[in-house]
């Protein structure tokens, strides 16, 4: 298993791609393009999960099955005063310890790169993307997570050609309170690939 850290993103002082959806989804790609052992399970949680769709399309030949974890902005939440709400629904059902682990990247970030990333991934429809995909594709959201609500998972899910979505205990950050569950689907995904 790989973690593809995006540059400048875990890193500031590093040299940064840009932080458009494009831009991070080309980098997942020329990532795709030179990682060993390929066709690999990609996965991506949260905004990164947009990332990952894109680049499973740039590069399909990379990709056995694609894993979307928690992804964002179904269409209510393409606008930022909804967003903002369930954002704040959200983070009631976090786990204690999932706020104080990705605050600090956040900080990092700063305002102008984290908006920039959001209003991108906002203008994102993924729906009209997943019937390009060609492998399966797991989507998984938290139980309480406004963010990612049930409807949005089964809906993205029935949109791609081999599609399933999945329910995980906690809200949208539930791959840091529960990583054997996490683990576990990345496992059957890649178990289930052809």
């Amino acid at each position: 298993m790989r973690l593809l850290d995006v540059p400048g993103f875990g890193d500031p002082a590093g040299r940064a791609c840009h932080e458009t959806l494009g831009s991070l989804a080309d980098t997942v790609a020329r990532w795709l393009a030179v990682v060993p052992r390929a066709p690999v399970v990609l996965a991506g949680h949260s905004t990164g999960a947009q990332a990952a769709l894109h680049a499973t399309v740039r590069a399909p030949e990379r990709v056995r099955a694609l894993v979307l974890l928690a992804p964002t902005f179904p269409p209510h939440l393409r606008r930022m005063r909804p967003l903002l709400g369930a954002l704040a629904c959200t983070a009631v059902h976090e786990a204690p310890g999932a706020v104080p682990t990705v605050l600090p990247t956040y900080l990092k970030a700063g305002p102008r790169r984290l908006l920039t990333c959001v209003r991108s991934a906002q203008a994102d429809a993924p729906e009209d993307v997943l019937p390009s995909v060609i492998c399966p594709v797991t989507v998984v959201a938290g139980e309480k997570g406004p963010r990612c609500p049930p409807e949005w998972i089964h809906h993205l899910a029935s949109r791609a050609a081999f599609g399933r979505a999945l329910l995980a205990p906690g809200a949208h950050a539930f791959p840091h309170p529960h990583p054997a569950v996490t683990a576990e689907v990345l496992a059957q995904a890649r178990a289930e690939a052809p």
